[in-house]
């Protein structure tokens, strides 16, 4: 396969040959075209960038490349080593550094790892910046630093914990509340590093935990996405337990998903949904998602006051929009929740600790009884793998053609917003895939509605 280079950073998977797989030389290759970005960028001589990864089996071995890549281009590193992603993401600021890299590739299966790019907020790079990094890397535009002017690294294996802290000192986070009222939790950390830190945050806010696939091995016990069908094991785990429900990460920890109490998904659309209640509850104000996110978060976002609007796809895009609306929470319907509190990036400790919350202060006992207060949105998720005969670009093209007399916005690939229901249709950020995501207010109507417009692409692609 080829590597996927997008403002979802450069990922591949692992071995094979240079420059179709993330092999240590594309490693190096990448590390080297950022560190050079970032030097330039800066404008000042001594830099440092932050550096953390999951626990994917090839993390130590690309690690050790990148990091050591960076040393010899002149830059100081402070090493987390196992980490999260929101968890790199709060340590650039609090270490006053110019940027960061986490080593990850999040949802994706084993074989798969990607260099996640951050500048010196500790926020994804834009798209601009990711285009000079891929032209310094073209063209091998390197400068490395002499025997006298090579980096140092610094160890600092206490970012988990004190991610954590701050996590517990956010005004709308109780931990003595939530520790009265008793709550038993399963806790499913695809054997990365949420299995170790989301047990730690439950159990500082006095929660009973539970620990399924929680040793940070690499080895993934089921696909790493939060999806139902991947998440049998947890869900007759929380009944069997007589849990109050579930939690469920993947393994950079920045999508979370809920399990309700009968085992059922609680959704991963209303993760963000349930957080946006009562954090707008309490601080009204804007709300943000993505083009493929539920209906639910705008519907939330008007009931208490607030406005809401839709970006393209990608943390950077979701953020670009939330400052520009002053918006007091948002992120993807992926179970991504981004709360400008902290940090702008998606952190699955800020949505556990603010779900808590929300549970004790309200005194809900039933999860599946507050998904169903919810509106009722039904979403059908599906997707089209690319070969190198279809033509992306005429698909996209081809069906906003089709649906030019409907609500169509094409910032990013086509989205058709019916009036009862939606199609969004984009070139993955992160898999040689087309997602195909529909959503209406049945499941029949959602996948009906998907099922026709599969055939469409199909018919327009000529396969």
């Amino acid at each position: 396969m080829t590597l996927i280079k997008s403002i979802s950073g450069i990922r591949g998977t692992i071995g094979g040959k240079t420059g179709d797989n993330l092999t240590p030389v594309d490693a190096v290759k990448f590390a080297s075209a950022y560190g050079t970005w970032l030097k330039g960028h800066a404008g000042k001589e001594k830099l440092t960038v932050v550096i953390g990864r999951d626990a994917r089996i090839s993390g130590p071995m690309i690690q050790n490349l990148v990091v050591n890549t960076l040393v010899g281009l002149g830059i100081d590193i402070i090493d987390l080593g196992l980490s999260t992603t929101p968890t790199v993401e709060v340590a650039v600021p609090l270490e006053k550094a110019d940027g960061g890299i986490i080593l990850t590739a999040s949802h994706n299966p084993k074989q798969w790892n990607a260099l996640k790019l951050l500048n010196e907020k500790g926020e994804f790079l834009s798209g601009a910046d990711g285009a000079k990094i891929l032209d310094i890397a073209e063209n091998e535009a390197f400068d490395f630093s002499d025997v006298d002017s090579l980096g140092e690294i610094t160890v600092n294996d206490a970012y988990m914990d004190i991610h954590i802290d701050e996590v517990l000192n956010l005004p709308l986070v109780d931990a003595e509340l939530v520790k009265k009222a008793g709550f038993k939790v399963v806790v499913d950390g695809v054997n990365s590093s949420g299995g170790i830190i989301i047990p730690k945050l439950l159990e500082q806010m006095g929660v009973e935990v539970v620990k399924l696939y929680c040793e940070p091995n690499g080895h993934f016990p089921h696909n790493p996405e939060p999806l139902k069908e991947h998440l049998g094991d947890i869900c007759e785990l929380v009944v069997k337990e007589k849990a109050h429900f579930g939690i469920v990460v993947d393994p950079d920890v920045d999508r979370l998903a809920f399990i309700s109490e009968d085992g059922e998904m609680f959704g991963e659309e209303y993760t963000l949904v349930a957080c946006a209640d009562y954090v707008l509850s309490k601080t009204p104000g804007n709300a943000v998602s993505n083009m493929s996110s539920s209906r639910a978060l705008r519907d939330i976002a008007q009931k208490h006051g607030g406005n809401y609007e839709a970006s393209a796809v990608g943390e950077v895009n979701v953020v670009e929009l939330m400052k520009k609306n002053n918006a007091i929470i948002g992120g993807e319907g992926n179970g991504g929740i981004i709360y400008p509190e902290l940090h702008y990036g998606r952190d699955s400790l800020v949505g556990v600790a603010l779900f808590l919350t929300y549970l004790a202060e309200n005194n809900i006992t039933s999860v599946a009884a507050l998904r169903a207060s919810y509106p009722q949105y039904y979403m059908s998720k599906n997707k089209i793998e690319l070969t190198p005969q279809i033509d992306v670009d005429a698909i996209l093209e081809g069906m906003a053609a089709k649906y030019s007399n409907e609500q169509i916005s094409t910032i990013d690939g086509v989205k058709i917003d019916f009036a009862e229901e939606w199609v969004h249709l984009r070139k993955s950020n992160t898999e040689p895939i087309i997602r195909i995501y529909t959503e209406a207010q049945t499941q029949d109507k959602a996948d009906a509605l998907a099922v026709r417009i599969i055939d469409e692409i199909k018919a327009v692609a000529g396969i």
